[in-house]
């Protein structure tokens, strides 16, 4: 009986001192420093005929977020914000910035708070990143007005893309490839996955892990390691979704997608890459990739008001308003 209370204090005592190690493993992350800057500008400018902008927001508390902004010579008139994945920064989504360009549409790719330059030294998963993001597309809209904004995100980035739903509602649609579901879902199988055992794992052994690195990171730093939901952004929203997964995609499992487009089937659709692992749907199937980005978008332009006779001009601009 003495060994087994030994044992099971020990258990405790490593489970909370895992727990604290990895909540600030997950909020302090290494930054990788924008290194292809000069490249970037060239090609816009030579192939665009656009400049590269360096542009900035300032977040909701103080923090300054910092990206590019590209807007083609050959404009359509839609915009799509690109958002890179962790411990990444914008230069990690310039690739589908070319994609974009290539038809037409201007690009932003920002930093997300606590990567490449942008400010603040934690990375909350969602909880402030979703207000940031919203604020990028405000700054879209009040520097150079659209038809249309889209949102493209790989990951983490496809993970902050999603939970923006929730506080930005003026997408036309999104794209989202590889994101978690759930931060609860997603610890389950952080935790499992280095003894290769599945979800049930860190759902029973690891939970006091888990449990310990959500209350050390509420009680440190005032967040909810816990919190962030792309479920929650998919299931308050109506803007169109379409989400890729790869099905050998062993970071993030596919069935975190199946269970956020079964949540949403109304607005979200669901393309499951076979032979492709994380984020590398581009990759495995480059031109059915193009094919559905790009047609998903098309797909979804804003709706065009017709004006309806016979009802009054207050009427009218009641709804005119309600759209902008």
């Amino acid at each position: 009986m003495i060994k087994f209370f030994l044992a099971f204090g020990s258990y405790l005592i490593l489970s909370i001192l895992g727990g604290a190690f990895i909540a600030e493993g997950s909020l302090h992350l290494r930054r990788l420093p924008l290194r292809h800057q000069q490249e970037f500008a060239a090609q816009a400018k030579e192939k665009y005929h656009a400049e590269l902008e360096d542009v900035s927001v300032q977040a909701e508390d103080g923090v300054l977020l910092k990206g590019w902004y590209i807007h083609p010579q050959t404009f359509n008139g839609d915009a799509v914000i690109l958002l890179h994945g962790i411990t990444d920064n914008r230069e990690g989504v310039a690739g589908y910035g070319k994609l974009f360009l290539d038809h037409g549409y201007a690009v932003l790719l920002p930093d997300a708070r606590a990567h490449g330059e942008s400010g603040g030294d934690l990375a909350t998963y969602g909880i402030k990143e979703s207000d940031d993001i919203h604020r990028w597309v405000s700054w879209i809209y009040a520097h150079d007005p659209p038809g249309c904004v889209y949102g493209l995100g790989e990951s983490y980035g496809a993970a902050l893309l999603l939970q923006s739903l929730a506080v930005e509602r003026r997408y036309c649609a999104v794209v989202a490839e590889s994101s978690f579901s759930t931060a609860r879902a997603m610890s389950y199988e952080r935790v499992s996955h280095p003894l290769h055992l599945g979800p049930w794992f860190g759902k029973t052994f690891g939970r006091p892990t888990i449990e310990s690195a959500e209350v050390y990171s509420r009680m440190k730093y005032g967040i909810d390691l816990l919190k962030p939901s792309p479920l929650y952004g998919i299931t308050h929203s109506t803007v169109p979704v379409l989400l890729i997964h790869g099905k050998k995609d062993h970071t993030i499992s596919p069935r975190n997608s199946q269970v956020l487009a079964r949540a949403a089937p109304d607005h979200v659709q669901l393309w499951l890459v076979p032979h492709a692992g994380h984020t590398g749907a581009w990759a495995a199937a480059p031109e059915e990739f193009e094919k559905r980005v790009l047609g998903w978008f098309e797909e979804h332009p804003r709706p065009i008001l017709v004006p309806v006779t016979g009802r009054s001009a207050q009427s009218r601009r009641a709804d005119e308003g309600g759209t902008r």
